[in-house]
């Protein structure tokens, strides 16, 4: 059963509002993950929990249990030069950034004269996600898994 600390293995279809498929595990690996540790967004860990092997899960994730509600205040503006070594910068272009908090993906969305506007929001921020799936397995976390947070080995986080 589907608890903290446990190893879950997932075959699953995410969908947007529109129906329009976001990511699948069909045609590949299933999504293995470490649950009670934030490996996965909050909503789906919440309706995963207790879920057996061979149960199956149709659950809609609101915005603020996904990836949090959309934040225009959050756009930046910068000057064309801050991207070095990239000959032609375009709407749509994605770009990591180093920040004290991490890494932090930055999504081109308007370019004017030598100003870039950057978008920092996640991509799927503000969308409502549609999952479905089946749970493949569920077993006890390693030590070494439960001391760094995360799966080892098929699926998981290679060292």
């Amino acid at each position: 059963m589907i608890a903290d600390q446990k190893v879950v293995s997932l075959n699953f279809t995410v969908k947007d509002s529109e129906e329009q498929i976001i990511d699948s595990s069909e045609g590949g690996a299933p999504l293995v993950y470490l649950h009670g540790q934030k490996n996965i967004i909050p909503g789906l860990e919440a309706a995963l929990e207790g879920k057996a092997i061979g149960d199956e899960f149709d659950v809609t994730i609101e915005p603020a249990e996904g990836y949090g509600d959309y934040n225009e205040e959050i756009l930046q503006v910068m000057p064309k030069e801050a991207f070095q070594g990239v000959e032609t910068i375009e709407p749509g272009m994605v770009f990591t950034a180093q920040t004290q908090k991490g890494p932090v993906q930055l999504a081109v969305t308007k370019i004017e004269g030598e100003e870039v506007t950057v978008d920092p929001n996640h991509p799927l921020a503000g969308k409502t996600l549609n999952f479905t799936g089946s749970v493949i397995e569920v077993r006890d976390a390693t030590e070494e898994e439960l001391a760094h947070g995360h799966v080892h080995g098929e699926g998981g986080h290679q060292h």
